[in-house]
């Protein structure tokens, strides 16, 4: 629920603070006070349009901070969990507009998309008027109402699921089936490809490896002659290691009489004998790399003539060429065994059908049923309403030829206005009043099923006459009973059953120079007189006090 509602700096409001109650809060005033300016402040918050001309003449930007009470399991917490947002329970939704144009929104003070605003915002909140057609404009709505209405959600699910499962057997069967196709069409290149890819048996890597191993070889003949003379310089018969040894075992003799002298020498002498040993090691090791067998450098040179000539065949590099093998090796396997894998996809998209087919047609079986219901519930409410000539029905159009992730069915909500009219789809039959009423109906016939946690009715009560003025309080405040409801209303009979009256007002400031909306909660003596203004108008009399007293009464009793 909507718990707390802060405006600074829109149109006429500088700032305003909105502590809200559960139950049924309404909003009064005189006309121009300002009470569409909060709903649009409101709507806002909730991921609504931005635009400049919200900013109060003289301010930079203006902003809204709306703040609901969540509860666990909510939509709302999904949105913020598949956005990777922080889920504290409490979520606040704030916008800013800028005196330019540009908006910036904000959830929990995380910077956020409008577009994921407005989807947490139409998850929280619902806005009706005479001319909002969201609510019922769309038959993928109607049918969401019907499900909430008989609790077919889980239904719904589980057709979902069984609608992915069929959309992934038949892409399975469909996939296999193309690739026979193709593979049919290139049977006999594909079968000589494969077994002379095989024949070549390419490895990853083998150029490379193929090519270096040549290029040593080749630079080897080079080389090996000034190898041999070092390693004979080194380790031959004319290597020094030999005398430097002796001339070490001398010294090391002499030590002991002449250490200062023979030491430093000695430990020099020894660096370069291991030295001369090291290089020694490295040439010989050289020298075995670099003598070959030339039949070997034949090899490698037919073998990376092979490899290549392949790769300019078939316009893959080498390295490519062990992965194409592979695929030419299945696309033959898929050609011998593709028949009974074919055989087993078919079998199971066909079962995948059937389960789809058996619970779509158990859930269109349900929603007609549920139909009978809600039309019933919904033409009940209907009477006092001043809509007892009017006729609700729920038009449920099954086709099992166009099925979709919901089943097969296309719900639609249909009036018949006055009986000897033709029936037709609500939003096109009635009128903006019938529609609104129609709407409240809808609602308290759904209570919490199939709603937002708030909503908001925005003079629905218009041009209706006191019975039916009452009619609407009442059905608001046992809608009330289940989720919050805020209503903007000229009807006294609408606002004595509010459990929270709020009076929207625009004074006078700096002398005249200026005009504010503020908002003041009214109780006991000041919500009487509220009333009574709007039963008498401009001069309250005595009357109208008596008769709002009347109305107070009477929607506590």
């Amino acid at each position: 629920m909507l718990a707390r509602l802060s405006i600074r700096d829109i149109v006429l409001i500088e700032r305003l603070d909105i502590d809200f109650l559960k139950g049924l809060a309404v909003l009064t005033g005189e006309t121009g006070a300002g009470k569409s300016i909060l709903l649009d402040a409101f709507a806002l918050a909730l991921g609504g349009r931005g635009d400049a001309g919200l900013v109060r003449h003289g301010a930079e930007q203006g902003q809204v901070t709306a703040v609901f009470d969540v509860p666990k399991g909510h939509p709302a917490t999904d949105i913020l969990r598949e956005n990777g947002l922080d889920d504290g329970g409490e979520m606040i939704l704030r916008r800013v507009q800028m005196a330019d144009g540009k908006t910036r929104a904000f959830l929990n003070d995380q910077a956020i998309s409008v577009q994921t605003l407005k989807a947490v915002g139409s998850s929280l909140v619902e806005i009706h008027g005479q001319h909002d057609e969201r609510a019922l404009v769309d038959a993928a709505t109607h049918r969401r109402l019907l499900d909430a209405f008989a609790g077919l959600e889980k239904d719904v699910t589980a057709v979902e699921k069984l609608w992915d499962a069929r959309r992934t057997a038949r892409a399975a069967l469909e996939e296999h089936r193309a690739g026979m196709e193709r593979a049919a069409r290139e049977a006999d290149y594909l079968r000589h490809a494969s077994e002379e890819l095989t024949r070549l048996n390419p490895l990853d890597g083998e150029e490379t490896s193929l090519a270096e191993r040549r290029a040593v070889m080749m630079q080897g003949e080079k080389i090996a002659e000034d190898l041999r003379e070092a390693q004979s310089a080194v380790g031959g018969p004319s290597s020094p290691v030999a005398s430097l040894s002796a001339a070490v075992r001398r010294l090391e003799r002499r030590a002991s009489t002449a250490p200062q002298l023979i030491e430093s020498a000695v430990k020099a002498m020894d660096l370069a004998i291991n030295a001369l040993e090291e290089a020694d090691q490295h040439l010989n090791t050289a020298l075995v790399a670099a003598d070959f067998d030339p039949l070997e450098l034949e090899r490698i040179e037919e073998r990376l003539f092979a490899l290549r000539a392949a790769s300019r065949k078939f316009s893959t590099p080498v390295d490519a060429l062990n992965a194409l093998a592979l695929k030419f090796a299945a696309d033959v396997a898929l050609i011998d065994a593709g028949a009974e894998k074919l055989k087993v996809l078919e079998k199971a998209a066909l079962a995948a059908d059937k389960d789809f087919d058996a619970a779509a047609q158990k859930l269109s079986a349900a929603r007609s049923k549920a139909a009978e219901k809600l039309n019933k519930a919904v033409n009940s409410e209907l009477a006092p309403l001043k809509l007892e000539r009017a006729q609700f029905s729920t038009q449920v159009a099954s086709d099992p030829a166009s099925p979709g992730p919901q089943g097969i069915d296309r719900v639609e909500f249909w009036v018949q206005t006055n009986p000897g009219t033709k029936p037709g789809p609500l939003m096109k039959v009635a009128s903006g009043g019938e529609l609104s009423r129609f709407l409240l109906a809808l609602k308290v016939v759904l209570s919490d099923r199939g709603s937002a946690p708030t909503l908001v009715f925005d003079e629905i009560d218009t041009g209706v006459g006191g019975a039916v003025a009452d009619a609407i309080g009442a059905r608001l405040a046992r809608l009330a009973e289940k989720v919050q409801v805020m209503a903007v209303t000229h009807a006294p009979q609408v606002a004595a059953r509010a459990d929270q009256h709020l009076l929207i007002s625009k004074d006078a400031l700096d002398k005249g120079k200026r005009v504010a909306t503020s908002v003041a909660t009214l109780a006991n003596d000041h919500r009487r007189e509220e009333i009574a203004r709007m039963l008498a108008g401009a001069e309250i009399t005595a009357e109208a006090r008596a008769a709002a007293e009347r109305l107070l009464r009477a929607a506590t009793a």
